[in-house]
């Protein structure tokens, strides 16, 4: 399944599904709709029922003949109660094929997007809200529309037996829906935008919950102390969104009690006059009883199901509108294929000329007119205050934006020119915010290179890098479980993750690295550590280590300094350092930090 942009109906809440799960979901559907006429079989058969007991008790019919309504009676209390059970496990297969085929393409759908839609805080917030339990919100959505489906056929349905027997009481209860109906969707209306105010205060008591229980800060929580201040801000925000939602529940109680209220004194009316209908003969005793239950349990979901539904259905709409917004979403052509195998790839050169670059939707030039060359197998420093650009020129390199000015040539051919896929082939990027994947630590590493399955070379980074001696230390070596998923798993302390974060970049074996500050946690006599020993074993390799901390460009071939969006200086360590510049004075006053 394929995630198309256009507008998503009420429609698709059963489209999707059938295109998913066709079989199951019509079974689904037949079966609901069967429900829904249910109740109006009944008041025939209780009617039959009850008509041939009595007169089985007036001698006026044989014992047998109750047998035939007694069965069908028995056959739908039997149906009522098994079907649910079977409704269970049939959901549970459309759940699994939903989960197979419409999250993974919402999830596709995800990967696919422009990476500027990833950064936008706007779109980034309908992205979160859409791939939040997609196939919960559209089984729902299906479950509400048939709800209100089964809602109308049975109101339908009951009406006209009900009309078939005294005409004027089936128009009097027409009369009566209309109005309730209109309240229903009013009182829906009003508890949705009710709830959506209230949500802006739970998302914050969330994060505020997240703040005095999660894991990652108990030690702060423990060394400030700031728990119970933190809970008073906690209650405060729950409570703003209890009371929103209570007074919005209140209005909805009354509004639809008090007109359930008038159906239930309008009911006693239609059975008053049913009473004499029944003295007269015009209606059985049977069917006084069935038509007078079946009114009774359409008061009852008249009261409750009907205003549950249309506030479900307020919010599913909501839902579609996010997903038909998601769906048009620009993509990136190739974001989801696979790294190309550049192992003949013999990298050269990277030249930057006159790029100049702005972030989409705003004004401000993050790189202007920057130039600057660089040649394989040398070592080059990225350095500058943060927001001088740095990391901005790795994401134009790796293709995640190519709405630059200007030119930028990988061994003299145009960046536009290279597939996304040779992209991925040709550069391997350790990130500040690396991943710590909860799964085997060879995993972990072996992903840097989703080609190949290859245990010599992940026994080569893991040694290159040090990693060995934690290694040994884990229960199951390699094959431990990192993070705190599963039981049995263990967690690393924070330089030994970047030391994974590197092992994987090494294991990637692409022909140009990029550190873009992955050790910026670390003090920095660590990161020139990381940056010595990654520099080491890489020295035939050609690297790009984006930092704002100078202890590790002291070990580069050659720095750039990116100041105001451009190349500012230009040189190694020694050079700059005489040069009295930008870098010089920023190596100046950060050296304290690399002495003993």
């Amino acid at each position: 399944m394929v995630i198309r942009a256009r507008d998503y109906k009420l429609y698709d809440l059963l489209i999707i599904p059938i295109k998913n799960s066709p079989f199951w979901s019509i079974i689904t559907i037949a079966v609901r709709i069967f429900n829904a006429l249910l109740p109006s079989l009944q008041i025939y058969v209780t009617a039959k029922f009850i008509d041939t007991a009595v007169a089985i008790f007036e001698g006026k019919a044989e014992r047998g003949q109750i047998m035939l309504p007694l069965f069908l009676t028995m056959g739908i209390i039997s149906y009522q109660n098994i079907i649910r059970l079977l409704m269970d496990l049939i959901d549970l297969r459309i759940n699994i094929k939903m989960t197979e085929n419409f999250r993974q393409a919402i999830v596709e759908k995800r990967a696919r997007l422009e990476y500027k839609h990833i950064e936008n805080n706007d779109s980034w917030d309908l992205i979160s809200r859409t791939c939040k339990d997609p196939v919960g919100r559209i089984r729902g959505g299906m479950g509400d529309l048939l709800g209100a489906v089964d809602l109308i056929i049975r109101v339908v349905s009951i009406l006209m037996v009900l009309m078939t027997q005294v005409w004027w009481a089936g128009l009097l209860i027409i009369l009566i829906c209309v109005p309730l109906f209109y309240i229903a969707a009013k009182a829906g209306k009003t508890t949705y935008e009710a709830n959506k105010e209230a949500e802006k205060h739970h998302r914050r008591g969330w994060y505020l919950s997240y703040i005095l229980t999660g894991r990652e800060l108990v030690e702060e929580r423990t060394l400030f102390s700031f728990s119970e201040h933190v809970n008073e801000i906690w209650h405060e925000k729950y409570e703003t969104a209890r009371k929103i939602s209570q007074r919005a529940e209140l209005k909805r109680f009354i509004k639809m009690k008090g007109s359930s209220l008038i159906t239930v004194f309008i009911n006693l009316a239609i059975i008053g006059v049913l009473i004499p209908a029944v003295g007269s003969g015009e209606i059985t005793i049977g069917m006084f009883m069935g038509l007078v239950t079946a009114s009774l349990n359409l008061v009852q979901m008249m009261s409750w199901q009907l205003t549950w539904i249309t506030s479900q259905m307020a919010n599913i709409r909501e839902y579609l509108k996010d997903l038909s917004e998601f769906s048009k979403l620009s993509e990136q052509d190739s974001a989801v294929d696979l790294p190309s195998d550049m192992s003949g790839f013999e990298f050269e050169s990277i030249e930057f000329k006159n790029v100049s670059f702005k972030y989409p939707g705003t004004e401000r030039y993050i790189l202007k007119n920057c130039s600057f060359k660089l040649r394989s197998k040398m070592h080059y420093a990225f350095v500058g205050v943060n927001g001088a650009g740095k990391t901005t020129i790795t994401k134009l390199l790796t293709g995640m934006y190519d709405n630059y000015e200007g030119e930028i040539y990988i061994n003299g051919k145009n960046l536009r020119d290279y597939s996304l896929p040779e992209l991925k082939g040709i550069f391997s990027v350790v990130y500040q915010d690396f991943a710590r994947y909860s799964i085997p630590l060879k995993d972990n590493i072996k992903l840097g290179n989703v080609l190949t399955d290859d245990d010599e070379r992940l026994k080569e980074s893991i040694n290159n890098i040090s990693l060995d001696e934690a290694v040994g230390k884990l229960p199951d070596g390699v094959n431990t479980w990192l993070g705190k998923i599963k039981e049995e798993g263990v967690d690393l302390s924070g330089g030994e993750w970047q030391k994974v974060a590197i092992a994987r970049n090494l294991y990637s074996g692409r022909p140009v690295s990029i550190l873009d500050e992955p050790t910026a946690a670390l003090d920095p006599v660590a990161e020139s550590n990381i940056y010595e020993m990654f520099g080491r074993i890489s020295a035939a390799k050609s690297t790009i280590f984006i930092t704002h901390r100078l202890g590790a460009a002291r070990l580069a071939d050659e720095i750039l300094v990116i100041d105001d969006g451009r190349v500012a200086e230009q040189g190694n360590h020694s050079f700059l350092v005489e040069l009295d510049g930008i870098y010089a004075k920023m190596y100046e006053s950060q050296k304290g930090w690399y002495e003993a």
